[in-house]
């Protein structure tokens, strides 16, 4: 390398890194892999070329979303997940809601292709999502802000209650995504992709050495594509930045910020009617392709964070770190009609007709969230006696505030078989109600210890939350607080055979008061789970895997229900309901020989509303599949004129599940579907290229209907092509 591409690649990297620091946000928290550890050799052996793709990170080894500390997942008495950046890469995903397909818990794609948000459930219960390790600015009522995949370094999710490190959460766990790092050697990629529904993507990723203290990178991804539903379209802008600054031997300062803008015009997933999808029509079947909405919808989202990572050694054995952000969530949907009123009678209801006559809405929707959150925290080793101590203390703090409006008119009727867009009497109503307007404060200190006797380990930790919500408009406010904690043992053989059993529990703040105008108490919840983890250390360095089997109970109390009277409003709220989920699951992630990759899991969830006064008792949760099997092996082929050669292929199978709660006694459930993906692509040391499938078949099936007007089509199939050029 000569000293002028040397100093031109300085200058690039200083330039993009300072551009996206000026005009962007950033995050911050625990710290990912350096980079992207996918290496592409050529060799000879024997006099014949082979070809070797090195993914160092593809099974996973630790996360700090588990423990906030370097705990290996090994020693973690919890399930959690890991999909890493070097699985993301090989297997070609291209959003989170695809990245969950082979992990077990976890059930995506309920709304099928979502081109705004990333929907799954994780044991029954709907995750709430963190970046960096600090809470996402989700709105009210979607606990996802939906940043891109190509952002991130790996997707985490803990499964299970969380509360102990992160404070209010549901009992089913989180979802923390791990941000890109600079790394202190030059490298990067510039990927095109093109594929159906005219899907275009340009994205780059660089990092290197700014200085001899200083490295950087920068991230950038922009996406134009249309929908499977007629008239769809969606465009895409992520940028992230992140540069870390080392202060000395032991100090270090990382700044981490994205930014995303999201334009997404037509009826991105509008209600479809439940006869013409899950139950006959006289009329036909209603086509996977059609939009009850209008092409004159159109949802825009602008949002971005910027913060830092900072970390000081005091020692080899005490540590301080600081993570805190600064985020901005803006989304507007000035006009929103979509088929929400269903089938009506326009003249006879014994005329076929009947079944093709559709009630639009338009529901307009204005949400703004701005938050600050930190999280500061000491960890120390030590011994006692014959015990090892890893000790974390912390004490963490957000501020958010919440702004929501909407409106909503009847629109025109529309035809089912054969929709017409007319011209509606107003295409934007305005935002004249208020959604949400209030401010949240919560404050936690926790501690968390692990204790180590030779082969055996305690972990325990106990977290107090205090949290304040004030209702703006009123200045009303409700004061919360709440004890967690989490207590595991589990035992590591030399053999990597490791049995734990642990018991957690979470809660969650629930606002506003009951009929007698006493505040609610928080939901809370409590799990107990066991399980078997191994990681194949006796099997060779050249074989990785890693394998979970878990069993668990979860329960979840003080949940508010509402009555609902003749005419659908609200009449009185309980606080009574219930519910309790149980299964068990398998995950398995590994690679062999750097050759043979395997990524596979079965999950059984049993979910029911145990107390309801309202109708409810005996309901399973929503979404929650009782079966869900999947697995997908890829083989690369190293030697020969092949070389450089892989093919993939994969199944999924979930079994029906229930689109809703029960309404007036009615439950509708999405169809069992088994569906199949397969990939082929060719490596060298320079160039990927990838065709990826996703239900190559082309099944079509209804994956959740919510009500009798709002039913939704899962995924159909999506063939895209992928161009790498490696540096």
């Amino acid at each position: 390398m000569t000293v002028h591409d040397r100093t031109l690649k300085t200058l690039l990297l200083a330039g993009a890194a300072l551009t996206g620091f000026t005009a962007l946000p950033a995050m911050a928290q625990e710290a990912a892999p350096a980079g992207a550890s996918i290496e592409t050799t050529r060799t000879t052996v024997d006099g014949e070329d082979m070809i070797v793709v090195t993914a160092r990170n593809y099974v996973p080894e630790g996360s700090a979303t588990a423990s906030k500390t370097d705990i290996p997942l090994i020693e973690t008495p919890q399930s959690i997940s890991v999909v890493t950046r070097d699985q993301i890469d090989l297997l070609n995903f291209i959003d989170a809601q695809q990245a969950v397909r082979y992990t077990a818990g976890v059930f995506g794609e309920n709304y099928g292709p979502d081109l705004r948000f990333d929907f799954f459930t994780v044991r029954g219960f709907t995750p709430k999502q963190y970046i960096d390790g600090l809470a996402a600015p989700i709105s009210t009522s979607i606990y996802s802000v939906g940043v891109d995949l190509y952002a991130f370094e790996s997707l985490d999710l803990l499964k299970g209650p969380a509360s102990v490190l992160y404070g209010n959460a549901p009992p089913g766990g989180i979802y923390n995504q791990v941000s890109r790092r600079a790394q202190s050697s030059f490298g990067g990629e510039i990927s095109a992709k093109y594929g159906e529904d005219d899907y275009k993507q340009l994205a780059a990723t660089m990092t290197g050495p700014v200085s001899n203290s200083v490295d950087a990178r920068f991230t950038v991804l922009y996406r134009d594509r249309d929908a499977e539903r007629d008239h769809v379209s969606a465009k895409r802008l992520t940028a992230a930045p992140t540069l870390t600054w080392r202060l000395g031997d032991n100090t270090s300062i990382t700044g981490l910020g994205y930014y995303q803008y999201d334009e997404v015009r037509g009826d991105t997933n509008g209600f479809l009617p439940v006869y013409g999808t899950l139950l006959d029509n006289p009329v036909g079947k209603v086509k996977r392709s059609v939009n009850l909405g209008d092409p004159s919808n159109l949802y825009e989202r602008r949002q971005f964070a910027l913060g830092w990572d900072f970390r000081h050694e005091f020692s080899e054995s005490l540590k301080f770190s600081s993570n805190t952000k600064w985020s901005e969530y803006k989304e507007r949907t000035p006009t929103g009609i979509y088929g929400g009123g269903g089938l009506v009678n326009t003249t006879n209801p014994l005329d076929p007709s009947y079944y093709r006559t559709v009630q639009q809405y338009n529901f307009s929707y204005a949400e703004d969230v701005t938050s600050f959150a930190t999280d500061n925290r000491i960890d120390t080793n030590f011994a006692t006696g014959g015990a090892e101590h890893k000790l974390l203390v912390g004490v963490d703090y957000r501020n958010v505030y919440n702004k929501a409006d909407f409106g909503f008119i009847f629109a025109n009727t529309i035809d089912l078989f054969d929709p017409v867009y007319a011209p509606q009497a107003n295409y934007t109503p305005g935002y004249p109600f208020s959604f949400n307007n209030q401010r949240l404060k919560q404050t936690g200190i926790y501690a968390q210890d692990q204790i180590q006797f030779g082969n055996f380990y305690l972990t325990a930790g106990g977290r107090y939350d205090w949290v304040k919500i004030e209702a703006i408009a009123t200045s009303a406010e409700t004061k919360q607080d709440k004890f967690t904690y989490r207590v595991g043992v589990n035992y590591v053989a030399d053999s990597g055979i490791a049995p734990y059993l642990s018991y957690a529990t979470s809660f969650e703040p629930t606002i506003g008061t009951n009929d007698q105008g006493d505040p609610y108490d928080p939901t809370t919840g409590r799990q107990i789970e066991g399980g078997i983890k191994y990681d194949a250390r006796g099997l060779g360095d050249d074989v990785k895997l890693f394998v979970t089997a878990a069993a668990f109970q979860i329960k979840q109390k003080n949940l508010v229900s509402s009555q609902v009277g003749s005419t659908g409003v609200p009449i009185g709220n309980v606080q009574s309901g219930e519910v309790e989920v149980y299964g068990g699951e398998v995950e398995i992630v590994s690679r062999i020989r750097e050759q043979l990759s395997i990524n596979g899991s079965y999950s059984y969830n049993h979910s029911e509303v145990k107390k309801s006064l309202f109708g409810d008792a005996g309901a399973v949760l929503p979404t929650t599949p009782k079966h869900k099997l999947s697995l997908f092996v890829d083989y690369t082929i190293q030697q020969g004129s092949l070389g450089g050669l892989g093919f993939g292929i994969g199944g999924r199978y979930t079994s029906k599940s229930a689109g809703g709660f029960p309404s007036g006694g009615q439950v509708f459930w999405g169809e069992s579907a088994t569906l199949f993906d397969a990939i082929v692509h060719y490596d060298t040391p320079e160039w990927r290229f990838a065709i990826n499938g996703s239900n190559i078949f082309d099944k079509t099936y209804v994956a959740r209907c919510a009500g009798v007007a709002s039913c939704t089509y899962g995924a159909g199939r999506q063939v895209i092509g992928t161009v790498t050029r490696k540096f």
